[in-house]
């Protein structure tokens, strides 16, 4: 009988959002056994900037975490990412359950967990992610195209009105692409500002107005009758540009 080959190991990248040291070690300690790469965050702001970072491959995240807490953290990837998100937590409430898919989590395993059931839920998200977009072109690579005359090139972070490229900043791109990704959905200033300032929002903080404001001029719109981004009084704001490519 020939020996048995030994099972190859994954290669992917696992973020772990885990204020709890000793769960994360063991957690980690145990999915590096398995072959992945891992990296540890304690904080739902620390997790969010790895994941800015880092692009993992699948993220486990905590939902009790300080900071940002792991539901404002999913929502967060779910704006530009589809990666495989799983949730953990020591709640065993059917809402919260509900809600972390709601926001876009693939699965939730409750406290405390076998390493052996992690794993294998682990190896079927990230099989299910691959052979979903085997094959797919990334729509990043992509000019999108307006009615008025306004073309985003995301794959150079590059912004243009008729024809003249925009002096954009890079904070004044990453809102616009935010909202462009996202047509039509409401975003409040809050989601805007820890998305894409990647910090915890503070009351009286008029950064995203400012932000905004020059962006509506640099896109020559009147905020009174705009063609791409609408303020929503005393909600936020949402992108209304139609489409044309």
């Amino acid at each position: 009988m020939a020996p048995q080959q030994p099972q190859e190991k994954d290669t992917a990248t696992i973020l772990v959002v885990e204020d709890d040291p000793q769960i994360a070690r063991i957690v980690i300690d145990h999915l590096r056994r398995e072959g992945y790469t891992c990296t540890w965050a304690s904080t739902g702001l620390e997790g969010w900037q790895e994941f800015q970072d880092l692009s993992p491959d699948l993220a486990v995240v905590d939902i009790m975490l300080p900071e940002m807490d792991g539901f404002d953290l999913c929502r967060n990837i779910r704006l530009t990412s589809e990666v495989p998100l799983l949730l953990m937590s020591a709640r065993q409430e059917d809402q919260a359950k509900v809600e972390g898919l709601e926001l876009g989590a693939d699965d939730y395993i409750t406290k405390p967990f076998s390493l052996t059931e992690l794993s294998a839920r682990i190896r079927s998200h990230l099989r299910r992610y691959r052979r979903y977009h085997q094959g797919e072109s990334a729509d990043i690579a992509n000019v999108w195209s307006y009615r008025g005359g306004l073309a985003l090139d995301a794959s150079h972070r590059r912004a243009a009105l008729n024809d003249e490229e925009l002096p954009l900043t890079a904070k004044e791109w990453s809102l616009l692409y935010l909202l462009a990704s996202h047509p039509d959905r409401l975003f409040t200033k809050k989601e805007l500002y820890e998305h894409v300032w990647e910090q915890v929002d503070t009351e009286g903080n008029n950064t995203v107005t400012v932000h905004i404001k020059s962006l509506r001029s640099k896109l020559q719109e009147n905020s009174r009758e705009p063609m791409f981004i609408q303020t929503v009084w005393g909600s936020g704001y949402r992108f209304i540009g139609e489409r044309l490519t």
